[in-house]
């Protein structure tokens, strides 16, 4: 027997290639989400990885800025210390001169004379004292005129006083010997 469809062929024909086109059109969009859920995770993963290197340099970079930082107060602790090193330096370097300036204040004054005051600032020396007469006020400024350790003496002030000798006030520069500074 024959098989002879009676069903509007057409329809039929019709709807097997509607059927063919909505599963190419499924595949299509299968296709499509799996290449960009597939894009996305690639995208995803280099983004994450590019946070964390960046997250890493961050990291690193705090780390070298705590050891800058250190270096920078280990300098600045060196230079202290040189500083301070370079002070005793000259202090010990200059400690025998206050002896010497002593020795020659002492070797300076002459008899009848004696001092009341003694003063030290820096370079600047002021005697003050009591003399039985100007000659040995006179003297003493020749002496000091004369020492290697002493420039420029300058009598400021002679008056009398009440027991007969006269009150004196002498500044002068202290220098030590080879100095510009000397006359």
């Amino acid at each position: 027997m024959a098989k002879i469809n009676l069903l509007p062929w057409r329809d039929a024909y019709k709807k097997q290639k509607q059927n063919e086109y909505l599963s190419v059109l499924g595949l299509v969009a299968f296709a499509a989400f799996a290449v960009v859920w597939a894009g996305k995770t690639y995208f995803d993963e280099q983004i994450a990885g590019q946070e964390y290197r960046n997250q890493y340099l961050v990291s690193q970079s705090q780390i070298l800025d705590g050891k800058i930082k250190e270096i920078q107060e280990l300098t600045n602790t060196r230079d202290q210390l040189i500083e301070r090193m370079e002070l005793i330096q000259d202090l010990q370097g200059k400690r025998p001169v206050i002896v010497r300036v002593f020795d020659e204040i002492a070797r300076a004054v002459p008899e009848d004379l004696y001092f009341t005051d003694l003063e030290v600032k820096q370079n600047q020396v002021t005697v003050k004292g009591v003399a039985k007469s100007n000659n040995r006020v006179a003297a003493l400024m020749r002496n000091f005129d004369r020492s290697e350790w002493f420039a420029d003496p300058a009598l400021m002030v002679v008056q009398a006083d009440k027991s007969g000798g006269n009150r004196f006030e002498v500044t002068m520069k202290r220098v030590e010997p080879g100095s510009q500074e000397e006359k």
